[in-house]
């Protein structure tokens, strides 16, 4: 194999996300106010900054107004103020409208937008980019360099051209390795690189297993008569059972979009629950079709969010660099927002490192990062939602009437912290202590297949490259996910990848992976039951190609 190339930089970012931007800008801003260059350097794997980034989103806006108060002035793509907020408790026939006064101080939206958190990032990688931060899409960081010390040095992206057989085609290239400081770990809920760090460093020790939802989501193109700027509407309870976490967003957004979409929790029992075909059915409610009807659909996407909260988060730092965003698990479930957290905990990295490299520091631990964050507004944040999650693991009607007292009576403050006491890939029952779930067939206007749904969302990856999801067992997905499960993997995925086939007479059992359909949501990594697919990064420039989402 040909030489790597290096490159150095006194900071590295691996993800061009909200959080990765928002530390490269801060880092830059203060390199130009205290009069000391910082060279700043951003890796990301989608084929452009926002290919990747998918998210509901109403935005809070008080960390970009930290980061760039002119942020109007500069043309920031936040152009739907919240006009109303509305809460619906569903069956599966009828709605029951929560009164807003009722609705604890999370669900109210007074002052945020409903935005495409994609736009937002390529603003921010332009605002970067203005900068002088170089930024580089189609390059995934495919490992993380170590000095001898132990510490990390950087990262690495993958090679190009690597045929499905391991070796080099004509088309290989190596990855180049990009030396730094300080490296910064923002790759989104479930990092692959993340993940490896947290194990490396035990900075998971003392912390409560991390836990997830899945979050589905369209776009639509809906009639103009039916749009409603700025509205913003959840819905729980139905499709779900009661015991199950989840609900449902549609956010109207600018030029008569609307984003559609529902957040399923991974910590769901039943092995046959598909939390896509839950989405589906959730869009047939009568208090939710009228919308969609005579519109289009645009776009389809899916990725885990990481809802564990403060209980959740991992130590943040380790020699030589530091995890920031949904890397870390910086998300307000409860309010079901974590851009702002990102573009919080983005800043407060960066301002460590700053102060490092000009006291002349370099891979050290950033101490002072996880201490800021302590005496940050996010921190406090975080702290008075951190009983959300364990409250509503508790089912529907009992985890909403306890976190209404928490939110309501309590204002956050309550004397306890309730724990996450199990990671989602064990909480899986037997297909024998169950009910299979049988799901309406799609009629093609409303409700969709995977594949259909595959398709708009711009999926594509290099057909001759190794399968990105490997396998520690090949033998586990027969004899145990088959067997005891009735392979849950077919369900849980969102886009179809994995598929039990069999010989025409039906024997011979086996998995096939369709690793070109995959849109990087990371559920297999997360819900498998005994952890044995494993998500690793494939080549740079793969994957979905998100418009507006």
């Amino acid at each position: 194999m040909t030489q790597r190339e290096a490159m150095e930089y006194d900071v590295v970012i691996v993800g061009a996300g909200p959080a990765g931007l928002a530390a490269a800008i801060r880092l830059k801003q203060l390199s130009s106010e205290r009069g000391h260059d910082v060279s700043v350097c951003v890796i990301e794997k989608g084929s452009e900054v926002g290919a990747h980034i998918l998210s509901g989103a109403v935005m809070d806006p008080r960390a970009l107004n930290e980061l760039f108060p002119n942020w109007r002035e500069l043309n920031a793509p936040l152009n739907a103020p919240v006009s109303e907020d509305r809460f619906l408790l569903l069956t599966e026939k009828s709605s029951f409208r929560v009164p807003n006064f009722l609705l604890p101080h999370c669900f109210q939206n007074h002052g945020n937008y409903v935005i495409s958190l994609g736009n937002v990032c390529r603003w921010l990688g332009q605002q970067a980019e203005a900068l002088g931060v170089e930024i580089f899409p189609g390059f995934a960081a495919a490992e993380v360099l170590y000095n001898d010390d132990g510490g990390v040095k950087g990262a690495a992206t993958g090679n190009m051209g690597v045929g499905k057989d391991g070796k080099p085609t004509d088309a290989y290239q190596p990855g180049m390795e990009l030396h730094a400081q300080y490296t910064f770990f923002a790759e989104g809920c479930r990092g692959h690189l993340g993940k490896q760090l947290q194990e490396r460093f035990r900075l998971r020790d003392g912390a409560d297993p991390q836990v997830y939802g899945i979050g589905l989501k369209e776009l639509w193109e809906i009639k103009p008569e039916k749009h409603q700027l700025g509205l913003v509407l959840h819905t729980a309870g139905w499709p779900l059972e009661a015991d199950t976490y989840g609900g449902s967003f549609l956010y109207h957004m600018e030029n008569n979009l609307v984003a559609i979409g529902y957040v399923v929790g991974l910590a769901y029992t039943n092995p046959y629950l598909s939390p896509y075909e839950e989405f589906q059915r959730y869009k047939t409610h009568p208090a939710i079709k009228p919308f969609l009807e005579g519109g289009k659909r645009v776009a389809y996407g899916a990725r885990a969010i990481s809802a564990g909260g403060l209980q959740s988060l991992p130590k943040l730092t380790f020699p030589g660099g530091c995890l920031i965003g949904d890397d870390a698990g910086f998300l307000n479930a409860s309010r079901i927002k974590g851009s702002h957290c990102a573009i919080k905990s983005g800043m407060l990295a960066a301002e460590s490192a700053f102060e490092a490299l000009k006291a002349g520091r370099a891979g050290d631990d950033l101490a002072t990062y996880p201490a800021s964050f302590k005496q940050s507004w996010l921190y406090d944040e975080l702290y008075r939602a951190r009983n959300f999650k364990p409250w509503m693991s508790k089912g529907l009607y009992t985890g909403s009437l306890m976190f209404g007292i928490d939110q309501v009576l309590l204002r956050g403050r309550a004397p306890w912290t309730l724990r996450h006491r199990h990671a989602d890939n064990e909480t899986l029952r037997q297909k024998t202590e169950v009910k299979p779930i049988d799901y309406p067939k799609p009629d093609g206007v409303i409700t969709f297949d995977r594949l259909s749904s595959v398709f708009v969302s711009g999926t594509n990856h290099e057909e001759n490259q190794p399968v990105h999801l490997t396998l520690k067992d090949a033998s586990v997905p027969v004899n145990v996910n088959l067997e005891l499960y009735d392979a849950p993997e077919q369900r849980y995925c969102p886009a179809g990848v994995y598929e039990i086939v069999r010989d025409p007479n039906g024997a011979n059992p086996r998995l096939q992976i369709n690793a070109q359909n995959c849109v990087h949501c990371k559920t297999c990594d997360i819900k498998d039951p005994t952890q044995n697919i494993v998500w690793v990064v494939p080549e740079g420039g793969g994957g979905p190609n998100y418009p507006n989402m």
